[in-house]
């Protein structure tokens, strides 16, 4: 498609596209009496209007059921995680069985080490990316700290080369063996959250388990946002947020995706509690867990519903619209984002910098743009003019126009902010 960089071409996109009208299911702030023009779902989602329809439901049902609520709601309490399954498992490529909802996504990283970082003597090593998500690699190191191990020798870190701002997927591959029999655990981020470089996950997780390792995903900047067919690439375990594309709201619960292969695994180590224990027995508090027989195995405490509310509303969008619409119109929107910073650069003369793979295949919703001579001041102009976006030392910003509530014409109206901020700073 040839892209054109005009308020008139921009309404024309929006005119065909499907999803235009989720843009009103949305809440926006305002700066200066005007909706912003958002774009940093890869941080914080929109609330859906939905949203407060939801918790108003639990709110209700608490204050006329009471306790009863956990068995006499509308959506009873007690089963309430449930609910999560089925739609998650379409939105991550996976089966129901293998996915459950609980506390939020660093504790749960830790958690699933219970089960599948279990290192020795000789198998101890841990093989992540450089500069991972700082909660990544603190929760990396205090791991191999709790295991007796020096996170200097036993965290491999894979780097990008001089120069460049991408991992190759060879030099990732080529560690791997490198390290062989010592690797104990693979644990990448699937969309680096700094450049928004999609990693080839199936081709690294068949690589770990070549060598006998165990294969996991921390995939905050990837769920709602790309294509995940976690069952068929055969992932050991995977944790994601969802607050950034899945717009649950801040801080909110964690999704977490069990391979069914370790669901028989009775004597599989694990940190345990009575929301994990068999559901048809779990109020007879008996003394022996009895797991249950899928991924809800791994649950602890029960449920935090006022928190799970907002969750289900925007992931009931999800299994309205559907992941292959949501990347169709991901596709075209990060592409005419694309070619806008391209035509501003040539009006403005400026140096701009990309550095998001131009490979469709390697990108996600997200364009990380690198700054050259303009700095800070740009930013905090942008944003006093209502176009929120987030900022990354040195000297980069993150623009993430999420499918369901960013339009073309924002597109092409940043483009002109744009304009306007580096011509007059």
């Amino acid at each position: 498609m040839e892209f054109s960089n005009t308020r008139e071409f921009a309404r024309s996109m929006d005119k065909e596209d499907p999803l235009a009208t989720y843009k009103d299911e949305f809440i926006f702030p305002e700066v200066n009496n005007k909706k912003v023009i958002y774009f940093t779902g890869n941080s914080l989602g929109l609330q859906p209007k939905s949203a407060k329809k939801y918790v108003d439901e639990v709110m209700d049902d608490w204050a006329n059921l009471a306790v009863e609520g956990h068995f006499y709601a509308e959506k009873p309490w007690w089963d309430y995680h449930e609910r999560f399954s089925e739609k998650l498992a379409k939105v991550v490529g996976a089966k129901p069985p293998e996915i459950t909802v609980m506390n939020t996504l660093t504790v749960n990283l830790h958690l699933l080490m219970v089960s599948f970082y279990r290192p020795d003597a000789k198998r101890y090593k841990i093989i992540c990316e450089e500069k991972a998500f700082p909660s990544d690699q603190y929760m990396i190191a205090s791991q191999v700290k709790f295991h007796g191990f020096n996170p200097e020798d036993a965290v491999v870190e894979v780097k990008k080369r001089a120069g460049e701002n991408h991992f190759r997927t060879e030099d990732i591959l080529k560690k791997i063996e490198e390290i062989g029999d010592e690797c104990a655990l693979v644990l990448f981020g699937g969309v680096n959250y700094y450049s928004g470089q999609v990693l080839d996950m199936e081709t690294i997780t068949r690589a770990g388990h070549e060598i006998g390792a165990k294969v996991g995903w921390d995939l905050a900047h990837a769920v709602g946002n790309i294509e995940l067919k976690l069952h068929e690439w055969n992932v050991d375990f995977a944790a994601w947020c969802s607050y950034k594309y899945m717009n649950s709201g801040p801080g909110n619960a964690s999704g977490c995706f069990i391979n069914e292969k370790y669901h028989e695994l009775k004597e599989i180590p694990r940190f345990e509690g009575w929301w994990g224990h068999s559901k048809e027995r779990r109020f007879l508090m008996e003394p022996e867990f009895q797991p249950e027989p899928d991924a809800h195995a791994w649950q602890i405490s029960n449920a935090p519903i006022l928190a799970l509310a907002p969750y289900l509303a925007s992931l009931d969008m999800f299994e309205k619209v559907g992941m292959p619409a949501l990347i169709e119109k991901r596709n075209k929107i990060v592409a005419y984002l694309e070619f806008v910073l391209h035509q501003i650069d040539e009006e403005v003369e400026s140096d701009f910098e990309i550095i998001t793979p131009s490979n469709q295949n390697e990108r996600g919703t997200q364009l990380s743009v690198f700054l050259h001579g303009e700095g800070k001041e740009l930013f905090n102009y942008l944003m006093k003019n209502g176009v929120i976006i987030d900022w990354r030392e040195p000297n980069v910003i993150r623009l993430a126009p999420a499918p369901f509530y960013c339009s073309y014409e924002d597109m092409y109206e940043f483009g002109q902010i744009l304009k306007r901020g580096i011509l007059k700073i």
